[in-house]
C-alpha cells in the first residue's frame, strides 16, 4: 500500500483542479474548482467544444431579453459545464467557485450563486452533488447563511483564521476550506518562519478543527493549498483535503505509513454568535489575514476576468452580441 493508498483510510480525498483526466488517473472521491484553475484548463488544452457547449447552455438559460446570451451568462455556463464533466467522474461533489470580484456584495452573491444553480439545473446536472464555493468575507458569510436555507450547499473558501471557520459553522455553512499553504507563504516572506518550526499554516488547520470539533458544528473541514506533502500528511484525519494532482502523484509514490494526526478532542459549550463587530475586528488584528484575504479574492478576480477575456478571444463578440 503506498503513502496515497493509506491516506484515504483516513481522510477523504478530494482533487484540486479542473482537469476531469487528472479526475480519471486519481480516482478522488470529490473535486474542487477554483477560477484559476478553470483559466489554467483553457489555456493548456482545446476548449472550442466546451465553449461551444457552454454558449448552447447560457442560451438555454440567459435572463437577457435579447437572443443571444450576455458575456456573464457564457463564464457561468463555462464553470457548471466543467462541472458536469468531472462529475461524470468522481462519485461525490464538485465545488464552483462563485465570482470572487462580488465577496464584498452580499445580495449579488447570493443572486450569483442562485443563477449558478438554475444552469446545472438547465445542464441537467444533480445540484446535490454541487458546492457553491464563496469566500469567506462577512458579506460572504451571510450569503452562504442563506443560500444554505435555500438548500443550496456552500464552501467557504480563503480562510486564515479561526473566526472565519466558526462564524462559517454559525451559518451552518455545509463546508470550508482553511488554506495553508499561503499562510505558510507569509511566515516564510516575513521571516517570520525558521527551518524546524512546525508550518504555521497546518497549526492554522488543527486550530480550526480542533475549535469546531470540540462544539460539535457539523461543518465539514477540507485543508487546502498546500506547499509540500508534509503539509498534507501532518493533516490526516482532517475531514477533507484537497490536493493538486502534482502532490497526488508524489504520494502515490511514497510507501511511508500514515498516522492519524488530527483526533476528535473533548466536547465544549459552543461558543456566542459571532457578531460582525467581532469579526472584522479580529481579522484586522492579523497582518497575515488581512494580506492574505486581500490578495486572494484579487488573485481570484483577476483570473475571472482573465477567463472573461479569454472567452471573447474564442467568439465572435460582433455577431453574437456579446454584452460585458
Amino acid at each position: 500500500m503506498n503513502t496515497l493508498e493509506a491516506l484515504k483510510r483516513c481522510t477523504r480525498i478530494t482533487a484540486d483542479t479542473g482537469d476531469a483526466e487528472e479526475m480519471r488517473r486519481w480516482k478522488p472521491e470529490e473535486a474542487t474548482t477554483n477560477p484559476t484553475l478553470i483559466l489554467n484548463l483553457f489555456q493548456s488544452s482545446e476548449c472550442e467544444t466546451t465553449l461551444d457547449e457552454a454558449y448552447e447552455l447560457a442560451r438555454s438559460g440567459s435572463k437577457s431579453s435579447k437572443k443571444n446570451p450576455t458575456l456573464d451568462d457564457v463564464c457561468r455556463a463555462c464553470l457548471v459545464t466543467v462541472a458536469k464533466q468531472i462529475l461524470k467522474v468522481v462519485p461525490g461533489r464538485v465545488s464552483i467557485e462563485a465570482d470572487a470580484r462580488l465577496a464584498s456584495d452580499e445580495k449579488a452573491t447570493i443572486s450569483e450563486a442562485l443563477d449558478l444553480i438554475k444552469l446545472c439545473q438547465k445542464a441537467s446536472v444533480d445540484t446535490k452533488r454541487i458546492l457553491i464555493k464563496v469566500a469567506a468575507t462577512w458579506e460572504g458569510i451571510q450569503a452562504m447563511k442563506t443560500l444554505e436555507k435555500k438548500g443550496i450547499a456552500c464552501n467557504g473558501t480563503l480562510i486564515f483564521h479561526e473566526v472565519q471557520a466558526l462564524a462559517c459553522a454559525q451559518a451552518n455553512v455545509t463546508l470550508i476550506s482553511p488554506f495553508v499553504g499561503r499562510i505558510f507563504d507569509y511566515y516564510v516572506t516575513h521571516g517570520l518562519w525558521n527551518e524546524g518550526d512546525e508550518d504555521p499554516g497546518v497549526q492554522s488547520v488543527r486550530r480550526i478543527f480542533e475549535l469546531l470539533k470540540s462544539q460539535s458544528y457539523k461543518t465539514e473541514i477540507m485543508g487546502a493549498s498546500f506547499r509540500n506533502v508534509n503539509e498534507i500528511l501532518a493533516l490526516a484525519g482532517c475531514d477533507r483535503l484537497t490536493i493538486a494532482p502534482k502532490y497526488l502523484e508524489q504520494l502515490s509514490h511514497m510507501n511511508e505509513p500514515v498516522e492519524v494526526r488530527l483526533k476528535m478532542p473533548k466536547a465544549v459549550k459552543k461558543s456566542p454568535p459571532i457578531t460582525e463587530a467581532e469579526f472584522r475586528e479580529q481579522l484586522s488584528k492579523s497582518a497575515m489575514v488581512t494580506e492574505k484575504l486581500t490578495a486572494g479574492i484579487a488573485s481570484f478576480s483577476r483570473d475571472c476576468q482573465g477567463l472573461n477575456e479569454l472567452i471573447m478571444s474564442y467568439l465572435d463578440v460582433t455577431e453574437r452580441s456579446y454584452h460585458i
